[in-house]
């Protein structure tokens, strides 16, 4: 029989102990949520919903988003913009997120379990690369990839730890 301890369990156990960082053991989970009412022209490819500003260095615990059919093969993606609304990756979480779908968790959908603990900048990064953070916020995204052409409903929920 073998234990594995993790890097948290080791750190906690080591004498003197090492500090662990508070995103990945004590930090306090914040919150970005709401609903956002969408016009039948909201919905075209390439028009982009920007759904809440997140701290660059946020660990993201859970994404979930849901939409009301907008008719159409309507599709978007979930990704990151600058604050000053350029994009870092239109994608990194989610690809062709079907519409007319109930709130469902994406924060897996593009990333492995890999990018747990990873801060927002490096998710968001060129390939990952981005590993010094740009400090400010960068705002969580819905791109459409598709049409859809109808009025309808997007809800939103993110779970985040800054400290």
């Amino acid at each position: 029989m073998t234990t594995r301890n993790t890097d948290l369990v080791a750190n906690f156990e080591a004498a003197p102990q090492v500090a662990n960082l508070a995103a990945e053991l004590g930090g306090v989970v914040r919150i970005a949520q709401g609903n956002v009412a969408l016009l039948a022209g909201d919905s075209t490819d390439n028009d982009i919903v920007m759904l809440a500003p997140i701290p660059t260095n946020a660990t993201i615990l859970s994404l979930r988003m849901g939409a009301d059919g907008l008719g159409g093969s309507c599709t978007y993606n979930v990704g990151a913009y600058t604050s000053a609304g350029v994009v870092v990756d239109e994608d990194c979480f989610a690809t062709a997120v079907a519409d007319g779908a109930a709130v469902a968790e994406l924060r897996y959908e593009v990333l492995n379990l890999n990018t747990t603990g990873q801060k927002l900048h490096i998710i968001a990064g060129a390939a990952g690369s981005d590993t010094v953070d740009p400090g400010g916020y960068y705002y969580i995204a819905a791109t459409f990839a598709a049409t859809g052409g109808t009025a309808g409903d997007m809800a939103f929920i993110i779970e985040y730890v800054v400290n």
